[in-house]
């Protein structure tokens, strides 16, 4: 369906034309937009170039993040009110990803970028299947191979990006964003410090024991020091998540910077813990998952090719999520509950702060980890007493 011209889609389409116009030294001419559906702050439209001097794609997308008075980034009131913050990282991120081979890339193509603007022009993914849509599917053998390779494109992006770390820093500090510090990280001591206190006002959880609240700060170390370091788009929920022919891709890098890499694969495992998406994963199908990821990693990090000491970075990562999930959404923040909800596989929040804590408890359980596995279990019949289920 093709749009018609009105403004801010007439805007971003003019601004984008000036760029490359500058950018080619030739006039490059835009048209047919198709509003792709932005959220927040951005526009995203799809464009077909009409003039074509220089080999540019038949078609293109361009990305602006434009100023939405009152608006706040969906992980929290993170970046300025205009969301440059946000921006800046993400042109910085896609700068990042295009130095690496095509087939470790874990996103489009960056064709051109205008900072003043926030304006990114980049290459069209074409006819895609978002994830969402693959892991619905009645094939059971279809959605394991969507899930393996998700697991797989991960790994790969990890194994391409580990020891590149000062590289990103340097792409940061050019688009003026010296802070290395992504929205997420940035929120760990805030979760650290309120959830205690959360699961007492909400769920009448006596304080936590000491022992847990250590497990949880060393976990949050994961996103900061963690030993497996790798490049990530970050807000990996399945709405940014597609498949066309050259296999899984990645959307949004708005939050995109290093940490622990078992933190990516965990986020499907803790069933995308930053939104209200859910999908349940049996324990076989998780392991697949896992050992799908390892495979394109253990060749860069061989300590992960012991089970022990993987199982328990996979624990910390699944606690630090599940405990970052319940600091966003069990408050009755309706807001950001209404952002979260209108996600392709979202679900009421209580079914999906008790699914994450409950395969918590089941994880910890497997692992030998009875302090854990305990105080999840309870934590769960709290949140199923709230809710009644």
């Amino acid at each position: 369906m093709t749009a018609t011209l009105a403004d801010p889609v007439s805007e971003v389409v003019a601004a984008a034309q000036k760029l490359l116009t500058r950018r080619t030294g030739a006039p490059v001419t835009l048209i047919d937009p198709v509003d792709l559906g932005g959220s927040g702050q951005a526009v995203v439209l799809r464009v077909r170039v009409s003039e074509n001097p220089f080999q540019l794609p038949r078609t293109l997308v361009l990305k602006q993040v434009r100023d939405v008075p009152g608006d706040s980034e969906r992980h929290g009131d993170l970046a300025d009110s205009n969301g440059s913050s946000a921006f800046l990282r993400e042109a910085a991120s896609y700068q990042f990803a295009n130095a690496l081979a095509t087939d470790s890339r874990p996103g489009p193509e960056l064709h051109a970028y205008d900072l003043d603007a926030r304006l990114l022009v980049l290459s069209d993914l074409g006819d895609a299947s978002p994830i969402t849509t693959l892991l619905r599917n009645s094939d059971e053998a279809a959605v394991t191979n969507s899930l393996m390779a998700m697991a797989q494109a991960l790994g790969r992006m990890h194994a391409a990006t580990v020891g590149r770390e000062d590289d990103f820093a340097a792409l940061l500090r050019r688009v003026g964003q010296p802070d290395s510090t992504d929205g997420i990280s940035a929120q760990i001591p805030d979760a650290l410090a309120e959830v205690p206190g959360l699961l007492t006002e909400f769920l009448g959880i006596d304080a936590t024991p000491n022992d847990i609240l250590d497990r949880v700060s060393r976990s949050g170390r994961l996103f900061a020091h963690g030993a497996f370091r790798a490049f990530s788009p970050s807000d990996l929920c399945p709405d940014n998540i597609i498949v066309n022919d050259e296999g899984v891709r990645f959307l949004d890098y708005e939050w995109g910077g290093f940490r622990d890499a078992t933190l990516d694969i965990t986020y499907a495992l803790a069933s995308f813990p930053g939104c209200l998406c859910s999908f349940e994963l049996s324990h076989d199908r998780q392991q697949e998952m896992i050992d799908a990821w390892r495979a394109e990693v253990v060749g860069i990090w061989p300590a992960l090719s012991d089970d022990t000491t993987l199982a328990g970075k996979i624990l910390d990562a699944r606690l630090i999520w599940v405990w970052l999930s319940t600091y966003w959404f069990l408050p009755d923040d309706h807001t950001r509950i209404a952002a979260a909800r209108a996600h392709h596989l979202s679900v009421p929040r209580s079914q999906a702060l008790t699914s994450r804590w409950s395969a918590l408890a089941d994880s910890a359980d497997r692992a030998g980890e009875r302090g854990i596995a305990e105080y999840a279990a309870a934590v769960v019949t709290a949140l199923r007493a709230k809710w009644q289920r």
